[in-house]
């Protein structure tokens, strides 16, 4: 049986390599193929210098904030060059150099230095083409024709961008636009001072030969210094600005702008990440024994760890706060976000440290959650939260432990718990608005009976609950007047009551320990079309949990006395729901909880509540035959 071969296939960044290296190694020898290059036996010592001088250049090449921006002061030379020269003289200083930074440079791929040689090949011969289209005199600087130097380095710069641009559109799939307009911006200011350096060094040449480019050599390097000076600086405030100084890794402000970062690239583009909370098991009893100072030597050394782990991959890791550390890994899903920080644990395990085998896994140890971004996530506090509560699930189980959020099993305890707390919370509204709390109650009975019903995982059960219960807990910043009025509601009140909402949302975020409800509580008014409140989102944009309490809000909205709106039958409210389902309400998820009602309808099962409105209801219904 033959087998047959697939042969290689270039990918879209690699065939315009290919393109751009075939096209600039014709542009070159198109100036050489009918007289080659000669000099006068003094040409050659000015091409040496030159040649000299963009190698020295090159070498000093310095940094520019921000961080990863490099530039070079080589291009002076081989505009210089092509100025006074001519294009021939300004390609084969070049091709020298081009030569001998290769083979310094070994360990850069040939085909790396080769398409930085065809790259500014093209750039020197179209800024010639300019240069000579506009009347710029060779060999002399005059005033008069300074637009026309101005035009050969913009085409000189224009060239650089286009060709840069292309290849990282290309490889990055992004829209080609933004991409020359970034490197527009990072660049246009360094190749203004290109033009102006390139000036420079034509008029001292010409005034003072060999002398002009040993001094404009002696001021580069010296800007050259000046300039790492200043990234010095530049890099040590910013490392102050976003690095925690006891353990080097970044700082919670940094974490918290990188993962706004990172979830609007999942929202806009579909990149994945996973995000991880690491906490040192048994930090207090350390320090209690050895003291603050040895405790931040244990920090320190335990961030050293994880900085040597995490940047290798590019993964952020930042210390959150305490002894509370933090991991956003970018294109993990959460298996290989497991896998990896159960490696890094173990590397943690593994690494001696004075004191620590007093302590009960005899060693350094984390319990750690993993949380991976997705659709149902809202925001950075939620999957602060979710992360949290696994790394508190790892500690449950004993520590020392990696738990992926939504794969634990909760402790019944913890959950009673929870419920008891939040009901504290709500029982406010006995004294102030007596139905908001009776709606929460029945709304969180609700959301147990609909969380078994669609069969949610344990974790997305606790949360859909406990979310039914708070879900109205902004009301408390209500007037009770509005709360409690029986005729109809101004447009400035309806507005108020609309604000509930986002009340609720910095309710919980200024307690700080339920943050993954917030979703519930701000979103759970949000309609399936787009045509809720408060952000107007629209399907899968809200998440799944605030759609089902949505539903259930709604129902139990319809079927109660409310002091706004006219109480409904159970099969009006039914009616309404299935009217609105599309509209309102998910498909997908109102049709299970109409079949939930209506078996219960059928059994009696009817909460009493509920149940005397939809009687009275019925009666309001039925003809008079009294007279």
């Amino acid at each position: 049986m033959g087998s047959q071969r697939q042969g290689y296939r270039l990918k879209p960044q690699e065939l315009l390599v290919v393109v751009i290296c075939l096209l600039g190694t014709l542009l070159f020898l198109s100036f050489f193929w009918d007289t080659g290059f000669h000099l006068p036996n003094s040409g050659w010592v000015m091409f040496y210098a030159l040649v000299a001088g963009a190698i020295v250049l090159e070498y000093f090449m310095f940094k520019l904030p921000p961080e990863g921006n490099h530039q070079s002061m080589d291009s002076t030379i081989f505009l210089a060059a092509l100025f006074i020269y001519g294009p021939k003289f300004s390609l084969m200083v070049l091709l020298v150099s081009a030569v001998i930074i290769a083979f310094n440079r070994r360990h850069v791929a040939w085909w790396k230095h080769y398409y930085n040689f065809v790259t500014y090949s093209a750039m020197i011969i179209g800024a010639y083409w300019v240069f000579e289209a506009m009347g710029g005199t060779l060999g002399d600087f005059k005033v008069v024709e300074l637009y026309a130097y101005v035009g050969a380095l913009a085409t000189y710069f224009f060239v650089n961008v286009l060709l840069l641009a292309s290849y990282f559109f290309l490889l990055y799939r992004n829209q080609l636009i933004p991409v020359l307009a970034h490197f527009v911006r990072e660049s246009i200011f360094a190749y203004l001072g290109i033009l102006l350096f390139s000036i420079v060094l034509l008029i001292l040449i010409l005034k003072t030969n060999m002398f002009g480019v040993f001094l404009f050599l002696i001021i580069a390097v010296l800007l050259s210094h000046v300039f790492k000076q200043l990234f010095l600086m530049y890099h040590e405030i910013n490392d102050k600005a976003n690095k925690d100084q006891r353990t080097g890794l970044f700082n919670h402000s940094y974490l918290e702008e990188k993962l706004d970062e990172y979830i609007q690239l999942y929202r806009e583009e579909g990149k994945a990440f996973s995000f991880a909370m690491l906490d040192l098991d048994d930090f207090k009893k350390y320090n209690d024994l050895y003291g603050h100072p040895q405790g931040d030597k244990l920090l320190g050394f335990v961030g050293s760890i994880l900085k040597e782990e995490c940047e290798p991959h590019g993964y952020i890791c930042a210390r959150y706060g305490g002894e509370e550390f933090a991991v956003i890994m970018p294109e993990l899903d959460k298996n290989k976000a497991r896998l990896f920080i159960h490696q890094l644990r173990k590397r943690v395990n593994n690494s001696p440290f004075e004191g620590v085998d007093v302590l009960p896994h005899g060693c350094i140890s984390f319990s750690a959650g993993v949380m991976e971004m997705n659709a149902d996530t809202y925001e950075k506090s939620q999957l602060v939260g979710f992360s949290d509560r696994a790394m508190y699930i790892s500690k449950s189980k004993g520590k020392n432990v990696v738990t992926v959020y939504g794969e634990q099993t909760f402790i019944p305890q913890l959950f009673e718990h929870e419920i008891n707390e939040l009901e504290q919370q709500i029982k406010v509204f006995l004294s102030k608005d007596v139905y908001t709390f009776k709606h929460s109650k029945r709304v969180y009975s609700y959301a147990v009976d609909m969380s078994q019903v669609l069969g949610l995982a344990e974790e997305e059960r606790r949360t859909l609950i406990l979310g039914a219960l708070i879900h109205d807990i902004g009301k408390l910043e209500v007037p009770r007047e509005v709360l409690t009025k029986r005729t109809k509601l101004s447009q400035d009140e309806w507005e108020l009551i609309k604000r509930h909402v986002t009340f609720g949302k910095e309710f919980l975020l200024a307690t700080g320990k339920y943050n993954d409800l917030v979703p519930l509580v701000e979103l759970h008014h949000e309609r399936y079309d787009g045509g809720g409140y408060p952000h107007n989102l629209k399907g899968p944009e809200i998440p799944k949990l605030a759609r089902i309490l949505c539903i259930i809000d709604s129902f139990d909205a319809m079927t109660t006395e409310r002091p706004y709106q006219r109480t409904k039958s159970f099969t009006e409210a039914l009616d309404e729901m299935r009217r609105c389902t599309g509209t309102q309400f998910d498909p997908e998820l109102v049709a299970p909880f109409i079949r939930y009602i209506e078996q219960r309808i059928e059994q009696g099962d009817i909460p009493e509540e509920a149940l005397q409105a939809f009687e009275q209801q019925q009666k309001q219904q039925e003809p008079n035959e009294r007279i």
